[in-house]
């Protein structure tokens, strides 16, 4: 079972920083996250918000019992002296691939939790603060199975649209199940990226004139067989190993893509199938995208590459529609991603004539990797041949 996780967000309307913070980890095995709500909004917001969850997350990585890294950050959080309520709320998830996990809430809305369409209802474990009269938080202990959902949400989703007409309390828990279950009947195998986009723009819809009044996130995990992808770059540096890795490629079982002009004609050569350039009015600076029968997608190599490192890395700014945002979009549409990296120099890469930042393949395929396995939770391996 693979655990693709995944958050979207919206600051509040006229705020530079972000209020709510959103922090996760895939360890051996299982998946940690953290949604935390910072009281009020900008950057205040975002200090609390962002230190809550690092905090929470870092106790949990270091091997301390979710429950027990709640239970500090339950027992220490400081309450304003003018609104009297907690500095920051938080949902916490500690999932395994086997299907267990461990959810601890604390002012956050109630996470949903979605099976074949229905809404699956569960009563939690309360633990009151030691320190707070009035403050507590929620634990569940639950079973997932394959294809089953969860979405956390901040107050700004729930609170959307609040005092408008007909939506005098907001949208509700009920108004956001109702929208997800209408998505999810439209689009079953939805990824969480979609899904958490798709909350976001709900909520930021029932608000008057698009303005969020306060920070919308949406957090949602679905666990599902991975998507397997393979990125073949670089010729191999044994010639005679070309025909060998060209029908690794062919008959791997995933989504392909090769990065690489030279990589292109080696798989064409040996498996004699033809490449062509691909016409594209989108293409920007960089070289077009090619095509090949039996590949999903054909991009030039170092150059493209390099380009969709910097817009993985800068994952809150749009993606262009160029060589590399179609790049980051076949990595962001898969779950587990298989590099094949040739260890054969490209003297084209050592030219003083290229720009500064280019880097050689090797190191620019470490660093994509390390974005998608830190940033954006995917499962990476690398083979260099």
């Amino acid at each position: 079972m693979f655990i693709d996780i995944d958050c979207a967000r919206q600051k509040k309307y006229s705020q530079n920083a972000y209020g709510d913070y959103f922090a996760s980890k895939r360890a051996p095995g299982r998946v940690i996250a953290v949604l935390s709500d910072g009281l009020g909004s900008g950057i205040k917001a975002n200090i609390l918000s962002c230190m809550t969850a690092t905090m929470l997350l870092k106790f949990i990585e270091a091997g301390a019992d979710i429950r027990k890294a709640c239970e500090i950050i339950l027992n220490s959080l400081p309450v304003c002296k003018v609104r009297k309520i907690s500095y920051s709320t938080f949902s916490a998830i500690d999932c395994a691939e086997d299907g267990t996990a461990r959810i601890v809430e604390e002012g956050n809305p109630k996470f949903i939790w979605i099976r074949g369409g229905n809404i699956l209802d569960f009563q939690p474990q309360t633990v009151a603060s030691k320190t707070f009269a009035d403050r507590q938080m929620r634990i569940y202990d639950i079973k997932l199975e394959i294809e089953d959902r969860l979405i956390f949400c901040s107050d700004g989703v729930t609170q959307a649209g609040l005092g408008s007409n007909g939506l005098k309390l907001g949208l509700r828990r009920d108004g956001v199940i109702g929208f997800i279950l209408r998505l999810l009947y439209d689009d079953p195998f939805i990824s969480s990226r979609d899904l958490s986009k798709s909350v976001v723009e709900f909520a930021l819809s029932a608000e008057s004139f698009r303005k969020a009044k306060d920070d919308i996130s949406a957090v949602s995990i679905y666990f599902r067989s991975p998507r397997k992808a393979l990125v073949f770059t670089g010729p191999p540096y044994h010639a005679e190993k070309d025909n060998e890795y060209a029908n690794a490629f062919k008959n791997f079982d995933g989504k392909k893509a090769i990065c690489g002009g030279t990589t292109a004609n080696v798989v064409s050569r040996e498996l004699n199938v033809p490449v062509r350039a691909k016409i594209s009015v989108n293409s920007g600076a960089l070289p077009s995208l090619m095509e090949m029968q039996g590949v999903d997608l054909v991009t030039e190599g170092v150059l493209t590459m390099t380009r969709a490192a910097q817009y993985l890395e800068d994952a809150e700014s749009a993606i262009s529609d160029d060589a590399a945002g179609q790049l980051v979009k076949f990595f962001l549409d898969s779950d587990c991603i298989d590099f094949m990296v040739g260890a054969k120099v490209n003297p084209s890469h050592y030219d003083p004539n290229l720009p500064v930042e280019l880097e050689i393949r090797k190191n620019i395929v470490k660093k994509i990797s390390k974005l998608l396995e830190e940033k954006h939770i995917k499962k990476v391996t690398l083979q260099y041949i």
